[in-house]
């Protein structure tokens, strides 16, 4: 049996889809990470002397270099893999491949960071985006003029060769509890701190009023601050993943009214555990949807609240079991590592 291949895999933080590509990758290759911490701007330098003296003297050692994200931590190593005639891939999964600057997101609107970004994606063999999205798309949703984004609009130098490899998710955790019944008026999100905005919930919170026998969980923040909060808006903290699973098992619907969006993991995970999904006409939110939920157009409270009401007179068993198959017959694990190896392979 031949040696495997060692694998330089570079990301800035353990997010649950990178674990996932580490499992995926595991069995092909060597896998060789170095792990800083990105996320503090004040380790910014001395993470970057530290990742240069790191590639200097482990470079020669690895075959291939797989980067997770744009960014800070993106540059070096793949200049060094163009140094050493190494192969060089990077995953892009949103912020990495937007200027969004109405909502305060995007990495593309931080000049250095762009600087960062653009070099990385020239020097690398291939971009594989989670999303044709994130090459480029028209957002219509968020206003009345429709907005261009995409890598290869805000980036137009860009002429990298780019492959769409969707995310998967592990079908066989995300279940319904079947001893669980679902509450046929329960709605859940998922978001962290500061992304009440991008993630559409000050919209939301327009239009909860109007439902009062309905709960909308909000899992991953303890309490918003920046918004008025009806008291059927209920904050759950932040849940591991049983936690989570348990909510989703008793929720009938998951909203994700985005007004930008790279994938949609969580939605994947909350549609596999039979919630129905109502999301926002962005990105690839309508296509992992299909017909299996409902689909708001604009941002626009009164289209919410008639989407709303649609959705609590559906058909919940249909597009309950419709959604888990959705998922599962097409954002799975073995396609997407499949597809990895094809092209981390490739010559």
């Amino acid at each position: 049996m031949s040696e495997k291949k060692k694998l330089l895999f570079i990301y800035p933080q353990l997010y649950t889809f990178v674990k996932t590509d580490l499992e995926l990758l595991s069995d092909k290759f060597q896998i060789i990470s170095f792990n800083q911490k990105w996320s503090s701007k004040y380790l910014l330098p001395f993470n970057l002397i530290v990742q240069f003296f790191y590639l200097l003297f482990n470079i020669v050692k690895v075959d291939k270099i797989l980067i997770s994200f744009g960014g800070y931590h993106s540059l070096l190593p793949a200049l060094f893999g163009k140094i050493f005639n190494k192969k060089i891939f990077i995953i892009v999964h949103g912020t990495d491949c937007v200027s969004f600057p109405e909502i305060n997101y995007g990495n593309l609107r931080n000049p250095i960071m762009r600087f960062f970004i653009s070099n990385t994606y020239n020097l690398v063999d291939k971009i594989l985006p989670v999303s044709k999205s994130l090459v480029y798309t028209k957002n219509t949703y968020y206003s009345k003029t429709p907005i261009e984004f995409g890598y290869s609009y805000h980036l137009k130098d860009i002429a990298t060769p780019y492959k769409v490899i969707h995310n998967a998710v592990d079908h066989s955790f995300w279940c319904k509890d079947k001893k669980t019944l679902k509450d046929n008026n329960t709605f859940i999100s998922v978001l962290s701190n500061g992304k009440e905005h991008i993630k559409g919930i000050d919209l939301l919170c327009e239009v909860t009023s109007s439902f009062p026998n309905c709960n909308f969980f909000l899992a991953g923040i303890d309490k918003i601050d920046s918004l008025k909060i009806p008291n059927n808006v209920i904050c759950l903290g932040r849940l591991n993943p049983k936690q989570l699973r348990e909510y989703y098992s008793k929720s009938r619907f998951y909203l994700q009214l985005s007004n930008t969006e790279g994938f949609g993991v969580s939605l994947c995970e909350a549609m596999l555990c039979e919630c129905i999904p109502i999301v926002s006409s962005v990105n690839m939110l309508p296509e992992i949807v299909g017909d299996t939920g409902f689909i708001l157009e604009r941002r626009d409270s009164s289209m919410l609240s008639r989407l709303i009401n649609d959705a609590i007179s559906c058909n919940f068993d249909l597009l309950s079991k419709r959604a888990r198959l959705k998922i599962k017959d097409n954002y799975f694990k073995q396609k997407r590592k499949s597809s990895l190896i094809k092209e981390l392979t490739s010559k």
